[in-house]
């Protein structure tokens, strides 16, 4: 097998269907083991979570009509097609998959026009297995298909790509367990949930660092990386709170400040300027 033919299964239904299934089933297991036990489990914002999913299934047809083409685009006009043996192809694909997310993380966090999506991934204010099916709607229309483009201008199929964009999001369910241990020597290089916990924390110690999906070391070479203190207590969700439990005010919170935040501005060449700033800034 060639790079080539290292692509999703022309039915990848299934393999996106069932283990949202299962993630679904997971994370109202712990919704219900966290209630018996008493440790205060938020179910409206689970449910919030569920809308956010429902909505997201609707939206997503036509962010990826604009995606995939774009990036069938860009594997028409590739550099040309690299002949790796299939192990090597996988490897380098998921070292470069994570790099190319990474940066898109990164960007999610320090560029306004991305935040405005992905704020409401930061939204929950208790950290669950239910928060990481919550991803907002509108991450496909705003371009963050173009952080993976040059991987398919070096040869790798769209269908290759996004495949293993799915898995590092997969993967990335479990971060979201916040009653997980720390992992000794893997916490060198792996993402884990205690990585994340500081990743999602909104202390001004914990603001920005942690982008990495499978891996830990992108942020270790970056200098974004921050390690979880004994001594902090992590205060989830964002640096303004979100009270809401409306999936559709979640959606769209993070666009009314920013369109609020362009009104204000008179000058057109700040408002451009604005987009590409932090969110605050």
């Amino acid at each position: 097998m060639t790079l080539m033919q290292v692509s999703l299964p022309s039915e990848a239904g299934p393999w996106l269907f069932w283990p949202l299934v299962a993630a679904l089933v997971l994370a109202a297991l712990e919704g219900v083991v966290m209630t018996v036990r008493r440790q205060g489990y938020d179910w409206r914002a689970f449910a919030a979570s569920l809308g956010d999913v429902l909505g997201r299934r609707f939206v997503d047809a036509l962010g990826l009509s604009i995606t995939v083409p774009a990036l069938a685009w860009v594997h028409a006009h590739r550099r040309g097609d690299l002949a790796l043996a299939a192990p090597v192809a996988l490897a380098v694909l998921f070292i470069g998959q994570e790099f190319c997310y990474y940066w898109y993380h990164r960007a999610a966090h320090r560029m306004a026009w991305f935040w405005a999506t992905h704020c409401v991934h930061h939204s929950p204010n208790q950290l669950t297995l239910g928060t990481a099916l919550r991803l907002g709607w509108t991450g496909k229309l705003t371009g963050t298909g173009l952080f993976f483009a040059p991987l398919v201008w070096l040869g790798f199929p769209p269908q290759a790509v996004l495949g293993a964009l799915a898995a590092n999001l997969l993967y990335q369910f479990w971060l979201h367990a916040a009653w997980m241990p720390r992992l000794g020597p893997l916490e060198w290089i792996f993402n884990t949930p205690s990585h994340h916990r500081v990743h999602h924390g909104s202390n001004d110690e914990y603001l920005d660092c942690n982008f990495g999906g499978v891996l830990i070391v992108f942020d270790r070479l970056f200098g974004t990386f921050v390690e979880e203190r004994r001594d902090l207590v992590i205060r989830y969700g964002l640096t303004e709170p979100v009270t809401s439990y409306n999936p559709l005010k979640i959606a769209v919170h993070g666009w009314i400040q920013l369109w609020r935040r362009l009104r204000a501005e008179p000058r057109w060449g700040e408002r451009a300027k604005m987009l590409v700033r932090p969110p605050g800034g």
